[in-house]
């Protein structure tokens, strides 16, 4: 497969995370329980990691990974790395979930790395808030291509198609650029056994995050919320169907 003349840098962002599959909440707090949960690699930062070794492919060029982690956040790196990513780095230090602190630590190493894109999920399984984009943006200054179903390269131009509630967008930046990815993207592939055995060998590159910044914002509760339905059981069915069809036409009034 012939590639064009232009290689590409891409930094991808790969998140960690426990399995939420797996996670129950405690009864009587409503609060998640995490202890001995497994961590497994989010499966947007998958779909960042697959669009970024797309590009690779094509255009060659090289795959630098962050991850904002703890020591356990190794074996992420090393599946990454049996996906395509040439070089982890493993920013240590911080194993919270806040958007602020977590776009300063990112962002700082990002300017470290030179790069014309960075990937990454719009947003995480684990808490939602799609904010970390658009905050590594304004920190970086470089331009936002948000929620990309698709993602062409044009010499120094970045061409995204990115989906909205209605239609789909297409979008245009100068590199360097952050280009956060929808699920849509593509489907990640699955390493083959070679890959993953040569992943392990791997050096990761590891170092502390710096220091913890105070929050400007708080988590009020991540409790799970409290379910309090009304049963009512018929034994006749006739009856039952008739006060379900009733229950459902007022709902939908």
């Amino acid at each position: 497969m012939k590639c064009d003349k232009m290689p590409y840098n891409v930094i991808v962002l790969v998140k960690q995370i426990p399995d939420i599959d797996q996670m129950k909440t405690d009864p009587s707090t409503g609060e998640p329980v995490l202890q001995n949960l497994p961590l497994r690699v989010e499966n947007l930062s998958k779909n960042a990691i697959e669009a970024a070794v797309k590009i690779k492919e094509k255009h060659g060029g090289k795959v630098s990974a962050i991850i904002f982690g703890t020591d356990k956040s190794s074996a992420a790196m090393k599946e990454s790395y049996a996906m395509g990513v040439d070089e982890g780095f493993l920013l240590t230090g911080y194993d919270g979930n806040h958007p602020e602190v977590t776009a300063k630590v990112l962002a700082e190493k990002i300017k470290s790395i030179p790069h014309d894109l960075v990937i990454l999920g719009n947003q995480s399984a684990d808490s939602y808030t799609g904010l970390l984009p658009g905050k590594i943006s304004a920190i970086t200054g470089e331009p936002l291509l948000g929620n990309a179903i698709k993602i062409e390269m044009d010499g120094k131009t970045a061409k995204v198609t990115s989906a909205l509630e209605e239609y789909n967008l297409e979008i245009r930046g100068e590199t360097p650029a952050i280009i956060s990815v929808a699920q849509e993207i593509n489907e990640p592939r699955l390493p083959p056994v070679l890959q993953i055995m040569a992943a392990g060998r791997k050096p990761i590159n590891t170092q502390p995050a710096g220091p913890k910044e105070k929050f400007t914002s708080v988590v009020i509760s991540n409790k799970a919320p409290k379910s309090d339905r009304k049963r009512i059981v018929f034994e006749d069915v006739d009856k039952g169907v008739a006060e379900v069809s009733k229950a459902i036409k007022e709902a939908i009034r």
